[in-house]
């Protein structure tokens, strides 16, 4: 009910800004671009695409979507048949017993999670959707009511959308692709703004449910997580650009090609037929790409309009103007673009990041601030659609709050990173 609300929310404030725009602005084209873009027009740098073109995109995105699903569904159907997902649960099951109380001891939904948190670690956003669409299944075999999510199902995907993650490799390829003196200058405030909505996603959630994180295990492995966070800001900043970004590369790829020989090498000693296990699981990806659809297109056309209807301008121009009747520093306004569709769409918050470069300078706090943005936290209404839409979940509960108020800690937590890291920075 309520992403019902706020997709209603959004088609309507965005087709009452475009009336207000053409009838009393003169901007005549504006419906016409709302319906098929404006991407070939001259004037306007962000190429934005219509309600029509979208669609195509949402399509485009889930076939391609196909191919990674195939492969990583494969792949944990050879980890599941060898044992490797019990086994991962044995070991997060201490922890997870505590912050998933409604799930069974030894429940591969364990595994699966853990999969999807280590690929979201890693900045492997195309591992970390069919991980946690696999998740998002195996939690829901435990959901008395099916068409309504359950407490173990919102934990999961607020913490998911949290989006903690040890390596923005995306970000750092984008900033380098635009010739950023620094691209990996980003890389520790990202860390840190990560770790704080994921702890901020955690605390929200478990007041919700009651949950007692004051529990021994909880504070070891809470513990545990931020020595390693701690003891990666040291090592990366000791490190010069070169250097972080040969590091990045290696830590994600090197892993993931690690967890493929681990399942692999894993199956041969069981003695599976590995190859026929490969199959089964990659069949389910296809499915689930089509399952999903109607939910992106929903999503994405909505994002569309808000976008081409020029409601995000509107907002910006009201924030800016605010701060400045306060006398505020407005520097950090001209990042607000990707933070505030980043919740909406990643690929939309990627070209608001490469815009805020080409507009504000590709070294300026603008364009580091809108790099933090983006690595900072998944893109929640995405993620609400795609996840909750491949198990079929219409009633989402308090999880879209939880995912938003988590995602406002995040826009705070790194804006106060861009001052403390690039303050001086105009």
């Amino acid at each position: 009910m309520a992403l019902s609300r706020i997709w209603s929310g959004f088609i309507i404030v965005a087709i009452v800004v475009a009336c207000v725009k053409c009838f009393f602005f003169g901007q005549t084209d504006l419906f016409n671009w709302m319906v098929i873009g404006k991407a070939d027009d001259p004037a306007n740098p962000l190429k934005l695409d219509g309600i029509i073109e979208t669609c195509w995109i949402a399509v485009d995105l889930c076939i391609k979507l196909v191919g990674t699903l195939a492969l990583f569904m494969g792949l944990m159907s050879i980890a599941e048949k060898a044992g490797g997902i019990r086994l991962l649960s044995k070991i997060v099951g201490p922890f997870f017993a505590k912050l998933f109380p409604d799930i069974p001891k030894g429940h591969p939904s364990m595994g699966h999670m853990i999969m999807n948190f280590s690929a979201n670690l890693l900045g492997l956003d195309n591992a970390a959707t069919p991980f946690g669409i696999k998740a998002m299944e195996s939690l829901q075999e435990l959901n008395p009511n099916k068409d309504t999510a359950s407490n173990s199902q919102i934990m999961f995907l607020c913490l998911h959308a949290a989006g903690l993650c040890l390596i923005p490799v995306s970000v750092i390829a984008i900033r380098s692709a635009q010739k950023a003196s620094d691209p990996t200058n980003i890389f520790i405030p990202c860390l840190i703004v990560t770790f704080a909505g994921t702890m901020a996603a955690m605390l929200i959630v478990s007041f919700k449910q009651k949950i007692n994180l004051l529990q021994p295990v909880i504070l070891l492995w809470i513990l545990g997580i931020s020595a390693i966070v701690a003891l990666l800001v040291w090592h990366v900043h000791n490190l010069d650009t070169i250097g972080i970004k040969s590091f990045s590369g290696f830590l994600s790829g090197g892993i993931i090609l690690l967890i493929f020989l681990i399942i692999v090498l894993g199956a041969l000693y069981k003695k599976i037929d590995i190859f026929d296990a490969f199959v089964d699981g990659a069949k389910g990806g296809f499915e689930t790409a089509l399952k999903i659809i109607p939910y992106l297109v929903g999503i994405l056309v909505a994002v569309s309009m808000l976008r081409t209807s020029g409601t995000f301008d509107v907002v910006m121009l009201g924030i800016k103007n605010i701060f400045m009747f306060f006398g505020a520093d407005t520097r950090f306004v001209d990042a607000l673009p990707t933070a505030l569709i980043r919740p909406l769409s990643g690929g939309a918050a990627r070209g608001m990041m490469v815009s805020t470069m080409i507009t504000s300078g590709k070294d300026s706090f603008a364009s580091n601030l809108s790099g933090i943005f983006q690595g900072a936290s998944d893109t929640t209404f995405y993620v609400v659609a795609v996840y909750f839409g491949a198990v079929g979940i219409k009633n989402t509960r308090y999880a879209i709050g939880s995912m938003l108020l988590a995602d406002l800690i995040g826009v705070i937590t790194a804006i106060s990173m861009a001052y403390l890291f690039f303050g001086n920075v105009k």
